[in-house]
């Protein structure tokens, strides 16, 4: 483990039984407060958009804005929200998925990625992949390509990766950590 691994996994505190009975939290509000870390996870996260040659930052609602919004400044690229749907104004596009009880749908402006565009989408955690998953399929009916998915942890026994994979098409997934 390098020492950026180390530092940030020391500032991720861990919640039992939250949202709801049985499931364990990973609560990143400590790395947050704490500049080092959070500089040095800006730092990691705009390392990858520079190594991926992205020219924007997609950031999932909501963790996704806190980091990707300092990354894409970091990098010197555009940032890009995608929100739950009805909270962004003007012509949008929409996207619906699946969860694990139900479903829900995403969106983006549809004039903030154009065919020029290489999206790097960065968010907090990727757990079962869905939301990332259909946060892609908007990157590419909006006209622009998909240069990969940065998240600060992955948990791998929720297969996130390989219901991403197909997705990616190539594109690279990197997680500062895996868990």
């Amino acid at each position: 483990m390098t020492d950026v691994q180390e530092l940030l996994l020391s500032r991720i505190r861990d919640v039992e039984d939250y949202p709801e009975q049985g499931v364990l939290f990973k609560d990143i509000t400590p790395l947050l407060a704490d500049p080092a870390a959070f500089t040095a996870l800006t730092d990691a996260l705009a390392e990858i958009a520079e190594r991926t040659g992205a020219t924007k930052v997609v950031g999932l609602e909501a963790r996704g804005f806190i980091l990707g919004a300092p990354v894409a400044v970091r990098a010197g690229l555009g940032f890009i929200p995608v929100r739950k749907a009805g909270k962004l104004p003007g012509a949008t596009l929409r996207q619906a998925y699946d969860l694990e009880y139900g479903s829900a749908e995403i969106e983006v402006h549809a004039e903030d990625l154009t065919a020029g565009d290489r999206v790097l989408v960065v968010d907090d955690v990727l757990a079962t992949g869905g939301t990332a998953e259909a946060s892609l399929t908007l990157i590419r009916r909006a006209g622009a390509e998909v240069a990969g998915v940065a998240v600060l942890m992955e948990l791998g026994f929720l297969g996130g990766r390989d219901r991403l994979a197909p997705a990616l098409a190539g594109a690279p997934l990197e997680a500062l950590l895996r868990l």
